[in-house]
């Protein structure tokens, strides 16, 4: 049986890690993205490569098209691996913003998932892996747009797992505490869009932030870990007969995934706000 994987978000980090990486392992890769250069890109480094605007159903449904007819209609996996933050407190953000903001993490990738799930049934085996976030099962500030976002993700891929049980396709949820890729950096252009010229309460705090961004914008995260070892996970998620319902990746997810059972609701804020003190001490300057 052929193994060909769609992948989603592969311009860079942990997409264009995973397309390598299942590449070199015999996997039929088709490695999508948003940008006709990094379309370009991905072809030239021997991938069969297609344009995916998430936010565009004619797009998801073209690609599904040209990648099912170069299978002969079979597809072993979906990776939905795109994915980006809007940062803000909740009271910044408005109702445009919200929506796209689940445009990209959440309707997409159901929409996408809903697409590919008839041939899978069909053909009566299939992988889905969501990559999801430790954001999607703890909250942090600042983020509200974001931890919505994973939070629905979480919710409907909890739910189709249920709903596929009888059924020969697996769903698994992979959940990166922070990782080293350029999502940091996107979502502070996203900032500066949105909410770096705009009046605020949280004014101060954003500005904080920002000189904090840019001070240590070469600077490795705490307890960051390098996109292979999300690609770790996924491959387990993929090769392993009986995959795991939630893959938690580096130390703060794994630690926040033991929190979250065990402690009661203030406790966890407390932790929360410890673990974002910096944010913290510079909402309490205002």
């Amino acid at each position: 049986m052929e193994k060909s994987i769609l992948i989603t978000g592969c311009s860079s980090g942990i997409g264009l890690c995973a397309a390598e990486t299942l590449k070199n392992k015999g996997y039929r890769v088709f490695a999508t993205a948003r940008k006709q250069q990094d379309i370009k890109k991905l072809t030239q480094m021997g991938f069969e490569s297609f344009l995916l605007d998430l936010d565009h159903s004619d797009t998801l449904n073209n690609t599904v098209s040209q990648i099912l007819d170069k299978t002969g209609g079979t597809l072993y996996a979906l990776f939905n691996n795109s994915g980006y933050g809007i940062p803000g407190a909740v009271e910044d953000l408005t109702r445009d913003m919200i929506r796209t903001q689940f445009e990209t993490n959440v309707f997409s990738t159901i929409e996408l998932t809903n697409l590919v799930l008839p041939v899978m049934r069909k053909q009566g085996y299939g992988r889905i892996i969501q990559n999801c976030s430790m954001l999607g099962i703890i909250a942090m500030p600042y983020r509200g747009a974001y931890n919505a976002s994973k939070f629905a993700l979480e919710g409907f891929s909890n739910t189709l797992r249920l709903e596929l049980r009888s059924s020969p396709i697996h769903v698994s949820i992979l959940e990166p505490g922070p990782i080293v890729t350029n999502f940091r950096s996107n979502a502070f252009k996203n900032y500066k869009e949105n909410l770096a010229d705009k009046s605020s309460h949280y004014e101060h705090v954003y500005k904080s932030m920002e000189k904090e961004i840019i001070h240590r914008a070469s600077e490795k995260l705490p307890f960051a870990v390098s996109p292979q070892a999300v690609i770790k996970k996924l491959i387990h998620a993929l090769e392993n007969p009986h995959p795991k319902a939630h893959y938690f990746i580096g130390f703060p997810a794994h630690l926040f995934a033991i929190l979250r059972r065990l402690l009661p609701d203030f406790a966890l804020d407390w932790v929360i706000a410890t673990a974002c003190k910096r944010e913290m001490q510079w909402q309490k300057k205002q």
